[in-house]
């Protein structure tokens, strides 16, 4: 039993984290709150990504083992061109008002982020030259989010029409809660990427690992 805990323990903690962001009140307030939005978005990608990808490593270390560096660096080219994307006002605002849409979107992160954490995970077992992909992935992937996440912030005007149309009654301005869902995604999708960047960049710099690490 114990045993089986350890193996199984994470993935079912990530699909823990997976229901209770889907099947919560997030989704509900993400149509009407930008901030909310993006809450729902980095738990995805900076929470449940990470937790399920770990999981899986853990359960079936076949599905990461050996991720070569062309993945990892595709990994994070994909999940670049999703949040990019997702975020133009056409694509947000269509979310933002459909519920097919916004599934899509959501389920969309999901797979970029599962990309990513899979590709940095499985990498950390590879080569020198593998790890260091899984690191510069994770590191891309921060900048970019820091850079969206600083543009959201320091926009002197709301970028999307839903901000007006989806919740009249909201109490922060359309604004002010398009910089909320900056400083989210600044401080808690930035950060994750970059923490587990610097990580795995330490176990490439650490001696002892790289002494019995393939070459």
């Amino acid at each position: 039993m114990r045993a089986a805990l350890h193996r199984h323990g994470p993935l079912a903690a990530g699909l823990a984290l997976l229901v209770g962001l889907w099947a919560g009140p997030l989704v509900g307030r993400a149509e009407t709150s930008f901030a909310a939005h993006m809450v729902l978005h980095m738990g995805l990608v900076a929470v449940a990504a990470p937790a399920l990808a770990f999981g899986l490593a853990r359960s079936v270390p076949a599905v990461g083992r050996r991720v070569s560096a062309r993945f990892a660096i595709l990994a994070a080219l994909t999940e670049f061109a999703l949040v990019w994307s997702w975020h133009a006002p056409a694509l947000h605002d269509a979310a933002r008002r459909e519920t097919a849409v916004l599934i899509l979107e959501q389920g969309s992160f999901l797979l970029a982020g599962l990309l990513v954490w899979t590709a940095a995970f499985g990498t950390a077992e590879g080569a020198r030259g593998a790890r260091a992909a899984g690191v510069g992935a994770l590191l891309m992937t921060s900048m970019h989010m820091t850079l969206l996440g600083a543009l959201l912030l320091f926009a002197p005007r709301p970028l999307y029409r839903c901000g007006d149309l989806c919740s009249p009654l909201a109490t922060l301005t359309p604004l002010e809660d398009q910089q909320l869902g900056g400083v989210l995604m600044l401080l808690v999708g930035g950060a994750a990427y970059l923490t587990g960047g610097l990580a795995l960049l330490a176990g490439i710099l650490d001696p002892k690992r790289e002494g019995a690490a393939p070459a």
